[in-house]
């Protein structure tokens, strides 16, 4: 799951929004370190990363890429996710239009941010100025973000490569989300993570 994901599964549990998205830039035990439900918050993110590395429908999806691809394939599919969560928001999301959750999310995260990881507020300087959650339902803005990340780091090289995969699967990767994504919905709404 990538940001916006985390942050609607973080909204479906009734969770915290600050947690959730921060997770991946807190290392080890986050006790005594935050305030109890931002705490929760991140250990509930780690909780639906571990569930979604190791669901049927990701291995199965994963499995759509190329062999050259398929390291990477993880990460890509973190985005195609959030793609397919931005571009059909209204039918998995009936109560809160994409925009005013966006808005909501960032008055819940942008108040509390001198509290955050340095990484973390660097992040958020990007991410709602230019509207990477919106963003993420265009095809191209998935290809820009992987080859953005590629750029970054050599390591990833093949991230850039796994976007055609994501083209060339796009009917089979959007089949499995609908699938895939009620499911940890689900999962989040009837889960306690501390």
């Amino acid at each position: 799951m990538n940001f916006l994901a985390h942050l609607h599964l973080a909204y479906t549990a009734n969770s915290s929004l600050l947690g959730n998205i921060m997770a991946d830039f807190v290392r080890g035990n986050p006790e005594g370190l935050y305030a109890p439900d931002v705490v929760a918050g991140i250990m509930m993110h780690r909780a639906v990363d571990k569930a979604t590395d190791s669901h049927p429908l990701v291995k199965e999806a994963r499995l759509l890429f190329r062999t050259d691809y398929r390291r990477v394939a993880p990460i890509t599919l973190d985005l195609v996710w959030d793609h397919f969560l931005s571009l059909h928001w209204s039918k998995v999301e009936p109560h809160i239009n994409l925009t005013d959750f966006i808005h909501y999310a960032r008055h819940q995260i942008e108040p509390n941010l001198s509290h955050t990881p340095e990484k973390f507020q660097e992040l958020n300087e990007f991410l709602w100025p230019q509207h990477w959650l919106t963003r993420y339902a265009d095809k191209a803005y998935i290809g820009k973000s992987l080859n953005g990340m590629a750029r970054r780091r050599p390591k990833l090289q093949a991230l850039s490569g796994s976007y055609d995969d994501f083209l060339l699967q796009y009917a089979q990767l959007e089949k499995i989300f609908f699938q895939f994504y009620p499911q940890m919905m689900a999962l989040v709404k009837n889960s306690r993570f501390s």
